[in-house]
Formats: structure tokens, sequence, C-alpha cells
């Protein structure tokens, strides 16, 4: 167990007398405040907050964090103020202390949703002061430490939490030392039969291969010594969940997992790294394409190295990973190595500019998700990432999440780049946004005033920047379509009283938008569009009930439909309504106006609730292309469905999806479905595949 005594002389070594002192009376007034507090284990509480400083200690970090630490808990299970920690220790230490203060307990539907609004909460904190989440981090690591006194399904839950969230953003801002904790703690959590199998397999392999690999760590370090570098060689192993992961994905045994070398090699400059590796490569064969310098361009998180895979002896493969004592400091304890944090960002090092950085993309995004569960989602995505590096036009570095595509690099570049994208060039020819980027691509975005972003980008877009930037721009754009549609639905409502939105008295609008709760004309507006109020109703009730029975002409005039309305108007599946078909619409709840052809066995069913259909028709202006589908009645004959495809690939139609069902030895039905323009556009289609030998009829499906 720590005590103080043993924390002080950790800070003595790195810290000012005056500073140990304040984290010593930081300690007395935390033991204070917790008097008579007992942990789960039987403990007195104390002992939490002081092991949490203890690890902060190990990390180096300065003395305002571990004041913090040790009142982390002191806000919330106490009855002392923040500004009472104010006046005792600072007002830096007080914000730390509210950022990391355990977030207020909130009654939510699912515990997904208070997960993710606890760590809304949490990524606002950190963009106050960067330090929080390394106080949460050692709280949490703690945590999991003692995580046996709990009953099963909580230490389960918090084990969870913490391998989807906490390793991640340990992982995210470097911290590796405090990730394989993690994953290795919440891995005999989850599952402590795997966990006990692969420690006991590791322990018997560690015993037979100790002769081999101590042979090659002292060829490695005889082969240096004489080329006069003057090294520190270590050999590595893997930590249980990393092999638990790689089993699972790459579906490897233990052996092959474990049928590999790994050393690392820790120098004293940059230059040496670069001498020691073409030693090692003189030494031992290198595996092609296997080599990785993340010196010259460091991972997102800071992380430094130059990554090789050798043949050593036996064919056995070699990894080495070859490093300065500042790297690998860096690569264990991330942002939080040689802190030194100044208000003014100066004397900052890059490690933790890239975490200020990454923690300004968290606000972006939660200021655009819609809420915390989707929030929480783009985070996610944004904290696994297997980067690649690509270059814009002028030869700038971008890093990317591997599987990356054009869209998300324009998104990278700005987000008025991505939002106007039209087109990409990946190494100076024209490519598809949808295809994936490689290191050592150059790529360069067209784009264009009036573009937008398209809805299917969704399905290729990786990170989290581009997802969220999509959803945001096409929310708004949701918005707009509603308004306009529920404002043409609405005046459509008034004409069977002879006035228009316009023409309504404002006073009587207003009364109506205040009994029912609207804030605005354009709620309103909204709701009509998706079907959640009904147009005649609702102009019937703003007007009063006197004037019910009044109508006009305008009663019967259908709504002209253009097909670029936008999501309060789709077109259903059932029946594939084309322009020049007669058609009718249903006002659905959240789906907003569902457009039929009139002849639709669905809309028949439909028709019982007469309130909600629309009268619709074709605008003389409709644009875009709309499916149909085809049933082709053919003689059994090779080659027959080939030929028709290209009879209507000539005529410029892609076809989406064909399906055959045989009728008889003799006769096929071949289903086509693809896009046309217009009743006329696919008559024409219909006739040039009545014209192939040994088509017997074409008809269009119906419902």
């Amino acid at each position: 167990m720590q005590t103080i005594d043993a924390l002080n002389h950790t800070l003595n070594s790195y810290l000012k007398p005056d500073q140990t002192s304040q984290v010593t009376r930081a300690y007395y007034f935390a033991e204070q405040a917790h008097y008579g507090q007992i942990r789960r284990s039987g403990e007195p509480y104390v002992t939490h907050p002081l092991a949490v400083a203890g690890i902060l200690a190990d990390m180096h970090m300065d003395h305002q964090s571990l004041v913090a630490a040790m009142l982390h808990d002191v806000i919330e299970d106490t009855g002392i103020e923040k500004s009472a920690i104010g006046e005792q220790f600072g007002d830096t230490v007080a914000e730390l202390v509210d950022g990391v203060s355990k977030l207020t307990q909130m009654e939510f539907e699912s515990l997904e949703e208070k997960q993710a609004e606890n760590f809304q909460k949490m990524a606002l904190a950190m963009a106050r002061d960067i330090r929080v989440i390394l106080v949460k981090l050692a709280d949490r690591l703690h945590n999991m430490r003692t995580l046996g006194v709990l009953s099963t399904d909580k230490a389960k839950r918090i084990a969870r939490e913490t391998l989807d969230i906490y390793s991640p953003i340990a992982m995210r801002l470097g911290m590796n030392n405090v990730r394989m904790e993690f994953e290795d703690l919440g891995f005999s959590i989850l599952y402590p039969m795997r966990a006990r199998r692969i420690d006991a397999a590791i322990r018997n392999a560690r015993g037979h291969r100790k002769e081999l690999v101590e042979n090659v760590r002292s060829q490695i370090v005889a082969t240096l010594n004489q080329e006069g570098h003057d090294v520190r060689v270590i050999g590595r192993e893997k930590h249980l969940y990393s092999i638990y992961k790689k089993m699972k994905s790459k579906r490897k045994s233990f052996a092959e997992i474990m049928d590999i070398y790994a050393f690392r090699i820790i120098v004293d400059s940059v230059d040496t790294c670069y001498r020691v590796l073409g030693c090692i490569h003189s030494l031992y064969k290198p595996v092609p394409g296997e080599f990785k310098d993340y010196i010259a361009i460091p991972k997102s998180n800071g992380y430094q190295s130059l990554h090789t895979v050798l043949m050593g002896m036996h064919g056995v493969p070699i990894e080495v990973q070859i490093r300065t004592r500042e790297m690998e400091d860096m690569a264990n304890n991330g942002i939080a190595a040689h802190w030194l944090y100044k208000s003014d960002d100066q004397g900052a090092n890059s490690s933790q500019a890239r975490a200020r950085q990454w923690v300004q993309g968290l606000l972006e995004m939660q200021q655009k998700a819609g809420d915390s569960l989707e929030f929480i989602e783009s985070v996610k995505i944004d904290l696994f990432p297997d980067e690649i590096y690509v270059f814009t036009p002028k030869g700038r570095i971008l890093e990317l999440p591997r599987g990356a595509t054009a869209v998300d690099f324009a998104y990278a570049v700005h987000t008025d780049v991505g939002n106007s994208c039209v087109a990409c060039r990946i190494n100076r020819r024209l490519a598809p946004l949808s295809e994936a980027l490689e290191s050592g691509h150059t790529v360069e975005i067209l784009t264009s005033s009036g573009a937008r972003p398209n809805p299917s980008w969704l399905d290729y877009a990786v990170t989290a920047k581009a997802r969220s930037n999509i959803h945001h721009f096409l929310k708004h754009q949701t918005r707009d379509d509603s308004v306009a549609l529920g404002q043409t639905l609405l005046n459509k409502g008034f004409a069977d009283f002879g006035t228009t939105l316009d023409q309504v008295d404002q006073d009587q609008l207003t009364e109506f938008l205040q009994e029912h709760h609207y804030t605005t004309v354009e709620d309103l507006l909204v709701d009509v569009a998706r079907g959640s109020r009904l147009p005649a109703i609702t102009a019937q009730q703003i007007l009063s009930e006197h004037v019910a029975g009044t109508a006009t002409a305008g009663r019967d005039e259908p709504v002209a439909i253009r097909g670029t309305e936008g999501y309060m108007v789709s077109f259903a599946r059932c029946c594939h309504p084309i322009p020049g078909d007669a058609i009718e619409g249903y006002l659905s709840s959240e789906k907003g106006v569902v457009v039929h052809r009139d002849q639709c066995n669905n809309l028949a069913d439909m028709r019982e609730n007469s309130d909600r259909l629309v009268a619709l028709r074709w605008d003389d202006d409709v644009q875009g292309d709309y499916p149909v589908e085809l049933r082709v009645e053919v003689e059994n004959r090779r080659g027959m469905i080939a030929v028709m495809a290209t009879r209507i690939n000539s005529m410029g139609v892609n076809i989406e999806k064909i399906s055959t069902e045989n009728k008889d030895y003799q006769f096929t039905f071949v289903n086509m479905e693809m896009h046309v323009e217009n009743r006329v556009h696919l008559a024409r289609i219909m006739k040039r595949l009545r014209d192939v030998n040994h088509v017997r009829k074409v008809v269009r499906v119906k419902n």
C-alpha cells in the first residue's frame, strides 16, 4: 500500500521542496475531508487518492496534477465546496478538481447514454485543462486494480467501459504503460479463463525460448559494441490482451503468434538510431516491406521509433524497435512524459500540442453531434486509428486512419473543402471518392461552390471528423427540406378555406403556437412535413372552428413533386413510381410524404385513413433517375442475360440488380432493377428488350 512518506520520497527526486510540501498538505486535507469513509475493501478512503497521486508521480507529473489527484473526490463525496479548494490551493487546482470530480449521477434511459453523457462532460473539462484526463486515467487505473471487491456484474461493466473508452484514450495520448495495464486487467476480468490459459502458455513458452532469446540479444549487443555504439537491448514480450486480439483477428494459434522474437534497442541520439539500423540489417537480412520510420513521420499520438523485421537464425522472424531514451519515455508515458505545462503553450512539447489539437477536434464533434450517443460513437471511430500518411499537392503530410478515402482527406484539409468536394485526383489520376487511400498517395480535391455533401459518403467515410460534419450538414439540410415541404402541405390545407399561411392573422397563429408549445412557425412546419400533424386539421385549428365548413376550389389542387425535395419526400419501394405515372401521397409519421402509384395495392389499404392522403402530381420540370423493376420471360438459352444487359447498357442505363427464377425447363423469368428518367424512357427500354430474339414477354412489376 502506498504511504505519504513513500510518495514524498518519489516527489523529492524531481519536484521542488515547496511543491512537495503542497502535495503533502493536500494529502492531510483529503484525509480530514474523507474521515470516516471506508472503501469496499475495508481500507480508509484516503488510500485511493493517495494511490492515484502515486501513479501520476511515477510519470513525473507536475505538483498541481498531484494535488488535484489527492482532492479529486472531495467535492462530490464530502461537503467541501470548489471555492474552499480554490482558497487553499489556488484556482488552477480547483478547476482541475472540478473537472476530474466524479461526474454527477444523472438518470438516463440506458447505461450507454449515461456513459456517453459522462464522457461528453469529460471532453469539455479536458478542453479547459488537458491534465484533467491524466488524473482521470490514473483514477480509473487504481479502480481497475481494486475491482476484485466488487460484484462480478459491476466489475465486468467497468472493465468493458475501460476497454471501450479509457484504454483507447490512453493509447491516443501515447501512454502505453497505462494502456497495457488497462487492457490486461480488463481482459482478465471479462475473460478470466482465457486470460489464465494464455498467461500459463506464455510462462511455458518463455522457458523454452529463453536460451534462443539470450543468444540473439548477445549477438546484437556484441555487433553494436564492436561498431562503438553504447546501447541497451531489451527482449520485448507482447502482453496478454494483444496476444488474444492477434489470435482472434488473424485466426492464428498461440504458437504462431509467439513464433516472433522482439527486441527494443535504446540509444543516445536520433543519428545513432539510423546507424544502429544499418548495423542490424548487416547482421540479419531485413524482410522487404516491413520497415517503418516513425521518427521522420511520428504517429498521431507522438510515438517515434524505427521498426524493422529481420530473418534470424533458423528462419525465425525478429522484430526490432530502435529509439532514443526520450522516445522510450514518450512511448511509455506519452503526453505525461517530461510534463511542462504553461497556459500560453510555450514550452509544451509536440505530444502535448497534438493532444490539445485532438481535444479541440473533440469539441468540434461535440458541438455538431445531435446527442451524446452520436458523439461517443464518433469518438470511438477516432480512437482506433491505424495510420496512413498521404500528401497534399503542396507536399504537406496528413495522417489518416487506414481505410480512409478522399472524403476523409477533404475534411482533414478543411470542413469547407469537404462540404464542397465533387471529385478527386490520386497521384494525378481521376479516381472515385470512395477509393481507399494508401501511404504515399498524393491527393488533390476538386471542389465546386454549389456542391453539397452526399448521404452516400457515410458508406465509406471513416474519420470521425468527416462523418460528424456530413451528419451535421444533412441534419440542417433535412430541416430546410422539412420546412419547405411543411409550408407547401399547410398551404394546401389553408386552400380549403380560401387563404394561405402568409395571409393568416398573426395573433391567431401566435395563439396556436403557444397553445401547442411550438417556439417558432418552422417547428410547426417540420411537424407537418413529418406527418406528426395533418395539414387540413392544423389549418382548421389555426383558423378556429367557425370556418370549418367553408371550402373552396383549391381543395383538390394536387401538390407538384419535382424529385429534388430532399428527405421528407420518399418514393415507395412497393410500386416504384416514376415520372409520368399517376401518383398519390400518404403522410407518414417521421417519413413525411411517401409517394405511391395511384393503383398501388398498399395505397388501397391506406385509403381507410383518408385524412393522411395527399393529392400529388409530377412537376413539369421533374428531375432525377427513379428505380423501376421489369420482369422478362425468356427462353432458356445460353448468354440471354448478357445480351439483354448489353442492350440496356447501350442506352446509358445501369442495371442495379438481376435475379432469375425458372418457370419450367423451357422458360425463365429474369427480374431486372434499374433507374430510369420517366415513363417514356422506360417504354423505350421495354421496346428494345422485346426486340431481342427469344424474349417472349416484358412487363413492369407493379407491386
